[in-house]
This record gives C-alpha cells, sequence and structure tokens, in this order.
C-alpha cells in the first residue's frame, strides 16, 4: 500500500512530472549495451556515442544505432509505460521528460513528452539537414544522404553535446511549478537533467523516487519506493483514479 502521506500528496497534486530513465525500458527487454554479447561487448559506449567517433568511423557508429534501433523496434512499451498514458488524464498539467532515446513513451501513447537525449527513430543529414525517420534509409548500406551525398546521423544527443533547447526550456519550466515529480528509473546523476529533482525540492513539490535500488537522489526524495516501476506506476494510477472519484483530501 501507498504511504499515506503520498496519498495526500497524489490528491493535492495538479502539476505533475514523470521523469524516466533506463529503468522504465528494461522491463521491456531494452539492454543498457554496456553488457550485449557478441560485437558491441567489446565497445564502450562513450566511444561510439560521440561526433568525434562518427567522424572517424562513420560506419561502425551508424552500424552500432542501427542495431540499438532493431532491438528497440522488437521491443514493446510495458505497464509502467501505459501507466504514465493513464497519468495524462488524472492531472491538469501532466509531462514526461525522458532521458530514454527508445521511443516506447510515444509508443505508448503518451503526448507530452520532453526527450532531453533525443530519438533513436530520428535522423538526419549532416550536409543538407534532410530528415531520415523511421526506417527510410535503414535498407542504405552507406547511411549517406541520397540527395547531397553528407553523412546522416541520428538525432540524439552524444556525449559532449548540448541537450535540445526548447525540449530542456520544457522541462525546466515544468519542474519549477510542479506539484510532484516521480523520478522513475534513473540515478539522475547525469547532468544537467539531474537538476530537475533539486528544482521541484527547492520550489516545495515532493520527489517520488521509483527504482529498484537507492541513488544518489534517495536523500532527497519525499518518498522512495523499492521495486519495479510497473508495480508502483500501475499502484499510483489506481489510487488516483480513486482519489479523484472520492474527492478525499482535495481540500
Amino acid at each position: 500500500m501507498l504511504p499515506e502521506g503520498l496519498q495526500r500528496t497524489l490528491a493535492r497534486a495538479r502539476k505533475a512530472v514523470a521523469f524516466t530513465g533506463a529503468g522504465i525500458s528494461a522491463e521491456s527487454g531494452i539492454p543498457t549495451f554496456r553488457g550485449d554479447d557478441g560485437l558491441w561487448s567489446k565497445l564502450r559506449p562513450e566511444e561510439l556515442a560521440n561526433f568525434d567517433a562518427f567522424l572517424r568511423n562513420p560506419q561502425l557508429v551508424s552500424e552500432w544505432y542501427a542495431h540499438r534501433r532493431h532491438v528497440t523496434r522488437e521491443s514493446r512499451p510495458n505497464p509502467a509505460h501505459d501507466a504514465l498514458v493513464e497519468m495524462e488524464d488524472l492531472f491538469d498539467k501532466f509531462i514526461i521528460v525522458t532521458q530514454n532515446i527508445d521511443n516506447l513513451h510515444r509508443r505508448a501513447g503518451s503526448k507530452n513528452i520532453a526527450e532531453l537525449h533525443g530519438n533513436i527513430e530520428r535522423n538526419y543529414c549532416l550536409g543538407c539537414g534532410a530528415r531520415y525517420d523511421g526506417e527510410e534509409f535503414e535498407d542504405n548500406p552507406t547511411f549517406t544522404c541520397p540527395k547531397c551525398g553528407g553523412l546522416i546521423r541520428p538525432d540524439i544527443v552524444w556525449f559532449g553535446e548540448m541537450l535540445p533547447t526548447e525540449e530542456w526550456e520544457k522541462a525546466e519550466a515544468a519542474a519549477e511549478e510542479a506539484d510532484v515529480m516521480f523520478v522513475v528509473g534513473t540515478s539522475a546523476v547525469v547532468y544537467p537533467a539531474a537538476e530537475l529533482p533539486m528544482t521541484v525540492n527547492r520550489q516545495g513539490g515532493k520527489v517520488v523516487e521509483i527504482n529498484i535500488e537507492e541513488t544518489p537522489l534517495t536523500r532527497i526524495a519525499d518518498y522512495s519506493l523499492r521495486g519495479q516501476a510497473s508495480v508502483f506506476l500501475v499502484e499510483i494510477v489506481e489510487k488516483l483514479k480513486e482519489l479523484r472519484k472520492v474527492g478525499k483530501y482535495t481540500e
């Protein structure tokens, strides 16, 4: 059962943020790729996920992301993703701020999303800016633009790159007015994204951590729920429905 204090927070909250990381997608079978078997287990993501590596060996980096796209497309949103879709109708304002690039939130049906690290399904040409989203260029063995011959790169944030301004500003604004933030499946140690729960805490909102283990964020969280995201998010949604129906604690 959810703590009584958390139930009061849920009932009174009108503006909410779900801040998600790799843990929410792990239940869909998406690995971090750091422990993959085969070729990719011999390569560090930090050595592939940066612009210099792409320019040095665009074929290798492009093939790695093609592999990742294949894995994510074979995966399906899980009950945690579905619960967040339902949350959109249970608050006056609700947004998902995600560090994930796997597109599972959109595939689940969520509408209001700030993708801080981009989306693996989006790609663009470095030469002319033409977009190649979805599966448009997967049969192109050289991953080059048929319009200008330029290199096509994933529209994601690599190590050393800035977060997309519009997405970050949207996330920051939501954190500054949130009554509650659910921090789901992330240790929240990668900056500047890790600032968001701190912002909620400073302005008086409640931080609810959902993770299978303790994290550096635990010390500032108002509530820390230990276990799978799908279990707790489904329970939270059911409790929200119940509280909204009876109007308990709303005054």
